[in-house]
């Protein structure tokens, strides 16, 4: 990190969705804010900044972490992966396309952190069972009470990937 002559603001290296960026910025700001306001990737949701709801979810080194508590100067560290890290020239990774499939989104807010949160148990756990994909998700809050759905899905992609 450099430091902005005058300014809180410092030159923060991060390497978000395979992709190295040069951001200017409060090292103390959350990574949430630097994702959302400097890269303009809009994936993670702000729902409530103190790690309790899980909207917020992206991948560090392939663990899922809530991005409003991260400070984004602590995050260049890590490779960041959000949700729109997933897909692959414009193709959905399982697990995206298994959340479509089932229709596992009702108002979609929680649906970016219940992916990530999917995804980093998928790569860690090729066949969980349904209590395993529970704990996995404790940390997303779903209030629309489509967690059947979501737990469908996340059946649904570990077949896909076990083919």
């Amino acid at each position: 990190m450099e430091k902005i002559e005058g300014n809180m603001a410092e030159v923060i290296n991060i390497k978000v969705n395979g992709k190295t960026h040069r951001v200017t910025a409060d090292p103390e700001m959350p990574l949430l804010y630097l994702l959302r306001n400097n890269l303009q990737l809009n994936g993670p949701k702000y729902g409530c900044g103190i790690e309790r709801c899980g909207s917020c979810m992206v991948l560090l080194n392939g663990k899922a972490q809530p991005s409003c508590v991260i400070p984004g100067s602590a995050a260049a560290v890590y490779e960041v992966t959000t949700l729109e890290g997933l897909s692959n020239n414009n193709v959905l990774d399982p697990i995206q396309e298994a959340f479509i499939e089932e229709q596992a989104a009702q108002c979609g807010y929680c649906t970016s952190g219940m992916i990530i949160s999917a995804k980093a148990l998928l790569t860690e756990n090729k066949n969980p069972t349904d209590q395993q994909i529970r704990q996995a998700l404790q940390r997303n809050l779903c209030r629309c009470g489509t967690h059947t759905r979501i737990i469908s899905a996340v059946k649904k992609a570990a077949a896909k990937l076990n083919k």
